[in-house]
């Protein structure tokens, strides 16, 4: 079973060329069968920039963790491969492994050293870092999400390391086997690194910023009726609207330019309206709520490439005055 508390996994970012960051995930889970079949599980919810509206911007624009919540690796370990680890205690091997991820998984590969710690701990950790592509699990426009929101440019790869612990059943004689390894039942209930309780109205303001830039609240074409893939965002909506509890909530509804003025306007804030009676049904009082409709006068992008119209067709959220 992987010791959470003792193992790490971290990531790193280059912005505006030539500022590297390193940031890690707070709560993982991981198992070794008695087969060698290796798995673990990061709640992407737990990402850790040491940043608090960094936190937010990672897991709502880019990892999307409302309808995407974990990153899942899994991988096959020959007993034969570890066999000798007891009398060498350390070497290294070559891993391949599939990462899950955003929707799409793909087969890598990693180099990994691992070392016997005692007589019923494993550690393995990566020889040197896995590099990632963006483009390759669809987080693309996720990161120009980000890159939008902090006013940075991003290098669209990055570099995962990670020393991981995992304790392990010991022989008859002592020797570290791959038998009754424990697995846990429970998935941690929260992961998110925020404060508990009520948030600051500083902590409020950059949420809902954050929120309607996601892009992720969609409708029926040219109906005020809404889909239900609209669900998880809107359901985070109203935890964050119920942890913000002495202020009032506009919801702004916005069309691109296709069609009359007069019907976009309608159109804007029979939308903003539907999205008041969904937080509603999440126990949201809609005296809280304001919905405003503004049409098409207040594109972000240019209505005369698809591209454009689809970033204008949007639900905002802020503080009403």
């Amino acid at each position: 079973m992987l010791e959470g508390d003792a193992s790490s996994l971290q990531f790193q970012s280059i912005k505006n060329g030539s500022a590297i960051e390193t940031s890690s995930f707070a709560t993982m889970t991981g198992t070794i069968d008695p087969n060698g079949n290796a798995s673990l599980k990061v709640l992407l919810d737990s990402v850790d920039t040491k940043v608090d509206l960094r936190n937010v911007r990672m897991r709502f624009l880019f990892f999307e963790t409302f309808q995407y919540p974990e990153a899942t690796v899994t991988a096959r370990i020959d007993p034969t491969l570890i066999a000798d680890l007891p009398q060498v205690k350390r070497k290294t091997v070559t891993l391949p492994f599939t990462l899950a991820l955003h929707g799409v998984t793909k087969s890598l590969e990693a180099k990994l050293v691992l070392t016997l710690v005692g007589d019923d701990l494993v550690a393995v950790s990566t020889e040197e870092p896995v590099p990632l592509a963006v483009a390759d699990f669809n987080l693309t426009e996720g990161l120009q999400k980000l890159e939008e929101a902090a006013n940075v440019t991003i290098v669209p790869s990055t570099t995962v390391s990670f020393d991981l612990i995992f304790s392990k059943a010991t022989g008859s004689e002592g020797a570290v086997t791959t038998g009754e390894i424990i697995t846990p039942t429970d998935k941690p209930a929260a992961a998110a690194l925020e404060a508990e309780g009520d948030f600051s109205l500083e902590a409020c303001v950059g949420r809902f910023d954050i929120l309607s830039r996601t892009g992720n609240i969609y409708f029926k074409p040219a109906s005020a009726q809404l889909d239900g893939a609209s669900g998880p965002l809107l359901d985070a909506v109203a935890q964050i609207v119920t942890r913000c509890p002495d202020l009032t909530i506009q919801i702004a509804g916005h069309t691109d330019s296709f069609g009359s003025a007069a019907a976009n306007q309608t159109l804007s804030e029979r939308r903003a309206q539907s999205v008041v009676d969904y937080l509603a049904t999440r126990d949201v009082s809609p005296s809280r709520l304001i919905a405003l409709g503004y049409g098409e006068t207040r594109p972000v992008a240019d209505n005369s490439t698809e591209q454009g119209r689809r970033e204008n067709r949007r639900i905002e959220f802020s503080i009403s005055d």
